[in-house]
């Protein structure tokens, strides 16, 4: 692989510095290269640095989980920026300034736990025992496998499409050091194998919980969650069975909450794994936030997302769908018109609301998705799924309801939809199934499973430092 030495303004572009994505360093993230190792304490803080790069919208603080929304069919855009209006309909081009901004700081991220994995163990410090070495190791593994998950999911075509033997991405396993290479994209298979790698490692080391001081970080639980979704994204229904089965039987940790109040600040047995932001640790204070998104201008939002006629008519198939009637409502969005907006993100001023990127709820399901598939209508996976409906003032399903098991599991993945809206997933359950993106409208026949527009494009400036790389079909 060629190298060169590193200069100045090569470690600028490395980094992914730019004008509109100035960070400011918080302690624990500007500890000095000889310093961030030196002890157990610097070790600690240097982790929780990664943490903190990881809450940026960019990465888990809304950015991409908004994009998945608007490139499915769940969410309409109604709001005026560009780069956002072009994923929307299918018209991205390279360069994007939003994509490159998430290209960027999802590999510092990558660094950044890269760092910890490989310098941790070389610490000399009687408080670093080997329990405590392990588990940082594991949490940086773990933030290294889903951040790779994500990018993932932006730039390559999903797992279900030819069996992952399509372009995927740099999968940088190393540090920084003073050199720079130019890595070629691993197929979508060798990303998935190392992804589940790094988790199954993870899982080992992790901690069974999380103290009050340490909330927000990662835990068994999360790993085996994120497994469960892999494998689920795989067609692998036994496993993604079994990982979300880990979670979920330990219900004195992760349990369903009885209403929605677990939508806000503070973690609840219902999040397997959420970034906790506060109004002065948020990523993004006062922009770009869930909420920001979400909520309308009279709410100190930009109103950006409306949801889409097609969930609406979803959730109308029934009537009284606590999750229609208490988590939506009618707003005048950017555009000037009367749209339903979910109200499951309320805090657009400060972005104090939790990013729920894992949730005991997402685990019901695919246990009770991954059971009706290996076994067709059985009794657990009613007892699963009806403790949603339930939850959502709906009448509870029985062994009668369904006639054939292809019923039964489209009426699951219905149930998956409507629960985990706004929230990022329903890109990926689409994908994975083979179907459209979109049943209808101007963009219906480019959202054909493996589609060249269902796939974004790789950032143009990335392609001119990195001549190793392959632009997507299509761009």
């Amino acid at each position: 692989m060629k190298n060169i030495k590193i200069s100045l303004l090569s470690l600028l572009l490395l980094g992914g510095v730019s004008c509109s994505d100035k960070l400011e360093l918080l302690p624990e993230q500007s500890l000095a290269g000889s310093q961030a190792f030196s002890s157990a304490a610097n070790a600690e803080a240097t982790l929780r640095g990664v943490y903190s790069q990881a809450q940026l919208l960019d990465v888990f603080g809304s950015g991409p989980q908004i994009i998945y929304d608007f490139q499915a069919d769940n969410t309409d855009f109604v709001g005026s920026f560009p780069t956002l209006q072009d994923i929307n309909a299918y018209v991205t081009t390279s360069p994007n300034a939003t994509l490159e901004a998430y290209w960027q700081v999802h590999y510092r991220v990558i660094n950044a736990a890269n760092s910890v994995i490989e310098n941790v163990p070389t610490i000399v410090d009687p408080k670093l025992t080997p329990e405590i070495s392990k588990r940082l190791v594991a949490e940086a593994k773990f933030i290294r496998a889903i951040t790779h998950f994500n990018l993932l999911h932006m730039f390559a075509q999903p797992y279900s499409f030819q069996s992952g033997n399509t372009p995927g991405i740099p999968l940088i396993l190393t540090s920084f050091t003073g050199e720079i290479t130019f890595p070629a994209r691993a197929t979508v298979a060798a990303s998935y194998a190392q992804i589940q790698k790094d988790l199954a490692e993870a899982l080992t080391d992790l901690p069974a919980v999380t103290t009050p001081a340490s909330r927000g970080r990662a835990t068994k639980g999360a790993a085996a969650g994120f497994l469960s979704r892999l494998h689920l994204y795989k067609g692998e229904y036994q496993l993604a069975s079994d990982f979300a089965n880990q979670v979920i039987s330990v219900p004195a940790s992760y349990s369903l909450a009885t209403n929605y109040s677990f939508y806000g600040a503070t973690p609840t047995s219902e999040h397997v794994f959420a970034i906790i932001n506060s109004a002065t640790d948020n990523g993004r204070t006062g922009s770009g936030g869930w909420a920001s998104y979400h909520r309308p201008a009279a709410n100190g939002g930009r109103g950006d997302c409306a949801m889409s006629d097609n969930l609406e008519a979803s959730f109308k198939k029934e009537e009284v769908d606590k999750r229609y009637v208490d988590l939506s409502t009618s707003v005048t969005a950017a555009n000037g018109q009367r749209k339903r907006m979910t109200t499951k993100f309320m805090d657009a001023a400060n972005n104090t609301d939790l990013c729920p990127l894992l949730r005991t709820s997402e685990l019901y399901l695919t246990r009770a998705e991954a059971l009706a598939e290996l076994n067709g209508i059985n009794e657990e996976s009613l007892k699963l799924v009806n403790g949603i409906r339930v939850r959502a003032g709906l009448p509870a399903w029985t062994m009668t309801t369904f006639t054939s098991k292809v019923d039964f599991v489209n009426a699951i993945l219905e149930e998956r939809r409507k629960e985990l809206s706004f929230e990022g997933h329903r890109k990926m359950d689409l994908q994975r199934r083979g179907l459209p993106l979109r049943s209808s409208g101007a963009q219906a026949a480019l959202s054909v499973f493996g589609g060249q527009k269902t796939v974004l494009p790789l950032p143009q400036r990335e392609l001119d430092l990195n001549k190793s790389l392959v632009q997507n079909a299509g761009y």
